[in-house]
This record gives C-alpha cells, sequence and structure tokens, in this order.
C-alpha cells in the first residue's frame, strides 16, 4: 500500500524544488518584469504544463504583476484530440488561445517519407507562434525546455555542427521581435516527469515528429542518461560549465582577440624563470 501522507510530503518538495529552480531562473536572466505579458506555449506534453503550473503558482506570489496567456498550435495533425487543451484550460480559469495552422500538410508534402520532420515543422511552428505574439502585444514567450533539453542541444552542436552551442535560457529573436524564455532552464528532466506522474496532466503524443525513433536528439539523451547513472554529478557539471566560460581559454578568433595579445613585462612581479637543456624555457610559478 502507498502512504498518502508519505506521497504528499514527496510532492510537496518536488514542487518546492521545481519552483525554487524556475524563480532562480527568471531571477538570474530577468526573464519576467512588472507588466509582463506572457505566452506560454503548450504542446499537450509533460514540459509545457508544467510550465504552466509553475507559472501560475509563482503569479500568485510574484512581487510584481505579470500575465499569463497559454496558447497552443494545432498543427491538424490526423487524430489531433482538439477538445483536450480547451476542456483542460478552462478548468484551470487561465486565458488561452489555439491557434489553427495546418502546417502538417506542408511538412508531410516538403520532406519524404521516412526523413526527419523536427527542422521544418519546428521552423513553421515558430513562425505562427512569433506572428500571433507579436498581433497580441506578448513581451515574452514562455517555451518548456528543460536542463536536459539545453544538453543534448549542446552535444547536438558538437558533434554534429561543430559549434559550442546550446539553447539560452533567454533569448531575442534575430529580427528583435520576440522574445523567447525558458524558464525550465535549471529543472531536471527526471523532476518534471515525476511531476507529471504526481498531477496526471492530460498528455497528448505528438505523431509528426516526437514518434521518430532514430533522431539524432533520442542518441544525445541515452548517452547523458547513462553519464547520469555512471557518474552522479556529471551532468550538474556540465551544465555548470555552460555559464563559466573562459573565452581566452578557447580557440575562436571571433570570440577573443589572440591577434591582439601583447607581452606585458612591466609587472611588478615578474615569473621566475631559468634556461631547460631540453624544452626551451621554464617558467615556475
Amino acid at each position: 500500500m502507498t502512504n498518502p501522507k508519505k506521497d504528499r510530503t514527496e510532492f510537496n518538495k518536488l514542487h518546492k524544488r521545481l519552483r525554487r529552480n524556475v524563480g532562480s531562473a527568471i531571477a538570474d536572466f530577468n526573464m519576467i518584469e512588472a507588466g509582463d505579458k506572457i505566452m506560454v506555449c503548450l504542446s499537450g506534453g509533460k514540459d509545457s504544463y508544467t510550465l504552466l503550473d509553475i507559472l501560475m503558482h509563482l503569479q500568485k506570489t510574484a512581487p510584481i504583476q505579470f500575465d499569463i496567456l497559454a496558447v497552443n498550435l494545432d498543427q491538424k495533425q490526423p487524430g489531433f484530440p482538439e477538445h483536450v487543451l480547451p476542456g483542460y484550460l478552462e478548468k484551470l480559469g487561465v486565458a488561452y488561445h489555439i491557434i489553427e495552422n495546418d502546417t502538417y500538410s506542408i511538412v508531410k508534402r516538403v520532406i519524404p517519407e521516412g526523413q526527419t520532420t523536427c527542422g521544418l515543422c519546428s521552423r513553421l511552428r515558430r513562425g505562427s507562434l512569433y506572428g500571433y505574439a507579436q498581433e497580441q502585444g506578448v513581451t515574452k514567450i514562455a517555451l518548456g525546455h528543460h536542463r536536459d533539453d539545453i544538453l543534448e542541444t549542446f552535444f547536438l552542436n558538437i558533434f554534429y555542427a561543430g559549434k559550442l552551442k546550446a539553447m539560452p535560457p533567454k533569448l531575442l529573436s534575430d529580427d528583435g521581435q520576440n522574445m523567447v524564455i525558458r524558464p525550465l532552464a535549471y529543472c531536471k528532466e527526471q523532476d518534471i516527469v515525476k511531476y507529471n506522474e504526481y498531477m496526471q496532466f492530460p498528455i497528448i503524443p505528438c505523431n509528426l515528429c516526437g514518434s521518430q525513433e532514430n533522431l539524432q536528439r533520442q542518441a544525445m539523451k541515452h548517452m547523458l542518461e547513462g553519464w547520469d547513472k555512471l557518474f552522479p554529478g556529471r551532468l550538474e557539471s556540465i551544465f555548470s560549465s555552460l555559464q563559466n566560460i573562459a573565452p581566452s581559454q578557447m580557440a575562436d578568433t571571433q570570440l577573443f582577440d589572440f591577434m591582439g595579445l601583447k607581452l606585458d613585462r612591466q609587472s611588478s612581479e615578474k615569473p621566475l624563470v631559468f634556461e631547460s637543456d631540453t624544452a626551451g624555457l621554464d617558467i615556475l610559478q
């Protein structure tokens, strides 16, 4: 038998941890300001449900006033349960809107059968959401990406794009017209999974792209999960490195002026040096 009191205690700890992590991310990156209109993008998945739930709780206790607008993009996927999100959001009493845009037909027409649809699907989805945000005077667009999503993207870029690049917790669109925030940036996926088990959100599976098991992102996820089991704390360390970058210790000539480096021998404290028979000058610290 389960212990209701113990379950409630565990839930309270989890809820507090998620709220604390979201609050810290919001504060660290100045994600939400007084008077903001936050558009929370709902996919029907565990991450976006958790994001909306935590933001609604924080809205009640925050020292500043901000509005929340929940938005879902109905991409007209066959069999999509159109009634689920409106019914859930009406019970919550939150302002919401369903954008109807048949991106599904475009993706299926353009992408050959068997190939990954995620890239085109995400671009079309982003365009629809950005356009609606501007129409409604939205000041921040909140997405449900969590810490593990950020780490997966980081390694995808290293392995397949040759870039040190991840998902920033706060991002200004290229045209300067939209601000994207990721309040779950400090939250672990395993915490969100557990929170969903407690909350029993009405999950809507993605049958267009999420079911494609051959995605490179799945490989990154499995790699990180393996590391987390074998080396506890490794993911925390990697994520910390994203916030502790030393440009002079990398090799990007656009990020650091290596060409302009000059000797400076005017310092009052000079290192001790001696000539080595085999290795030139050795510097003793």
